[in-house]
């Protein structure tokens, strides 16, 4: 078995659900409401340098890493409505690595992806809590992908992700002693 890199994944992979389970969901809902105040807990304080910094050699800045988690959590919110609006509807992927480049990730200071984060979340966890468990059994189908993937599986996804990707943040800056 191949060993986790733990400051590429210091909170290890994501692992997908097999089932439903409605508490579970529920912890991941709540992930999904709290990550803006917990990434804004990550950067605070951070100068322009140390928000310049890559969490890992050869990794996004921190900057880029807050830009990514308001892009990732963009299309996530859209692929949960289309996956409650529509019947099995297929997603299209973003190329992450294409969009961390582009100039609004690179040279834009993070408040506006903060903010942004902070609506998104409190409509996408508003989402979330009002879907029945037959409406988390719904399913979006990633475009390339061999299959369809329920919706409690992708809140699972996203409710990692940004626990992921505020853990590389804190990681960091632990081992800076930031």
């Amino acid at each position: 078995m191949a060993t986790v890199d733990p400051i590429r994944y210091p909170i290890g992979t994501f692992q997908a659900p097999q089932q439903f389970e409605a508490g579970e969901v529920q912890e991941w809902i709540a992930a999904i409401r709290g990550l803006p105040s917990d990434l804004r807990t990550a950067v605070s304080g951070l100068n322009d340098e140390q928000l310049n910094t890559p969490y890992r050699e050869g990794g996004w800045t921190v900057a880029q890493v807050v830009h990514h988690l308001a892009d990732a959590s963009m299309n996530a919110f859209l692929r949960t409505k289309w996956g409650v609006t529509e019947d099995g509807p297929t997603v299209k992927p973003f190329a992450e690595s294409e969009w961390a480049k582009t100039a609004d990730a690179c040279l834009l200071p993070i408040e506006p992806s903060l903010l942004l984060l902070d609506g998104l979340h409190a409509r996408w966890a508003a989402l979330l809590e009002s879907m029945t468990e037959a409406d988390f059994h719904r399913t979006v189908r990633p475009e390339g992908a061999a299959g369809e993937m329920p919706l409690y599986v992708l809140t699972a996804l996203y409710a990692w992700h940004g626990k992921h990707h505020t853990a590389q943040v804190a990681s960091l800056r632990k081992r800076k002693g930031w």
